[in-house]
């Protein structure tokens, strides 16, 4: 099996996770990179792509640098970056690509991809990915979890024939590191708790209720572009547009399957400034997390993207301290 630590020059089998839109820019992919685990840029325009794993790479000279590549808005431009750059290693999600992971193997880049299944995880392993991440329901953001993660894990572990499996949903903090790593996984993926950090991009008020949060929500109420499930904490929108279950109102639900081909057209672009004063009004929902300088009302109307784990999570640290954490777990782990 491939040591992703000698592979990667990884001190830590941490990954964290890629939030897309600014969520996860430089800064943030930096300090993780930094610290010792593997920071990993979210999507964004090509241009911005480039700038951020250009910064993540000032901030951790030397270090490695993952992209994450949501595969309904990647480009072939995305793909230029990360070879171009030279980055170590990219995590592609929801969608597949052999074309795109032949080009980047063949460029020397590590690619993981991540699966919700073990189905997903016979077409990744059939493309050529050299490991897999396994998400669990529990996760946040966008979901092709549909079990716990752990019974995922060893689903997928049965057909995985030595690739590396690493599990991502649910991991914020050493003992769930611990357990994940006891039940065979090779590596952990955290959002929640590193979207929790002083280097992460989203909204502040965004942190605060996702920090003071006790329940999540999945939904697809957030979907109108790309209608994949996602969990997220309650703000005015889900209030209004969901249902005790979290079922989407209907009319959002035939939004979201609707526009679902803007996704091949429209990329990370920014959200409208008409969609705060809409989105009580009608359920037209992107699925665009509040960032950093956003006007204030948009927290309420956007997806607050979290994990359950979140309920474990009690402060907001340095992303340098959220690995140390994490990797108090690896050593009780005998890893």
């Amino acid at each position: 099996m491939i040591d992703l630590r000698a592979r990667l020059g990884l001190e830590y089998p941490i990954l964290q996770a890629g939030m897309a839109g600014g969520l996860s820019g430089s800064e943030l992919a930096g300090a993780v990179s930094k610290a010792g685990g593997l920071g990993t840029v979210g999507l964004l325009g090509a241009r911005r792509l480039t700038e951020a794993v250009r910064g993540a790479r000032g901030i951790a000279p030397g270090r490695p640098v993952a992209v994450n590549l949501l595969m309904p808005f990647t480009r072939s431009a995305h793909i230029d970056v990360c070879v171009n750059e030279k980055v170590d290693a990219v995590v592609l999600f929801c969608g597949t690509s052999p074309r795109a992971v032949k080009r980047l193997r063949g460029s020397g880049v590590f690619v993981f991809h991540q699966v919700g299944t073990h189905d997903q995880a016979r077409q990744a392993l059939a493309d050529g990915a050299d490991a897999l991440i396994v998400q669990g329901r529990e996760a946040g953001g966008h979901l092709l979890g549909v079990e716990s993660a752990l019974d995922t894990l060893a689903r997928v572990r049965a057909v995985a024939d030595g690739v590396p499996v690493l599990v991502a949903g649910g991991i914020a903090d050493a003992e769930d590191v611990r357990r994940a790593m006891r039940a065979g996984a090779s590596g952990v993926v955290c959002g929640s708790r590193f979207l929790l950090t002083e280097e992460s991009g989203a909204h502040s008020t965004y942190k605060t209720r996702v920090l003071g949060a006790t329940r999540t929500i999945e939904t697809t109420l957030f979907g109108l572009g790309w209608p994949l499930r996602h969990r997220v904490v309650a703000n005015a929108a889900t209030d209004r547009w969901c249902g005790e279950n979290g079922l989407a109102h209907p009319l959002a639900r035939l939004a979201g399957r609707l526009s679902a081909p803007l996704a091949r057209v429209a990329g990370m672009r920014s959200r409208p400034r008409s969609v705060p004063r809409m989105a009580l009004r009608l359920p037209l929902l992107l699925p665009l997390a509040p960032r950093r300088g956003d006007e204030g009302g948009v927290v309420e109307v956007s997806p607050l993207y979290a994990g359950e784990s979140v309920a474990r999570i009690r402060q907001i640290v340095s992303a340098e301290q959220a690995v140390r954490d994490l990797a108090l777990g690896l050593s009780t782990a005998g890893t």
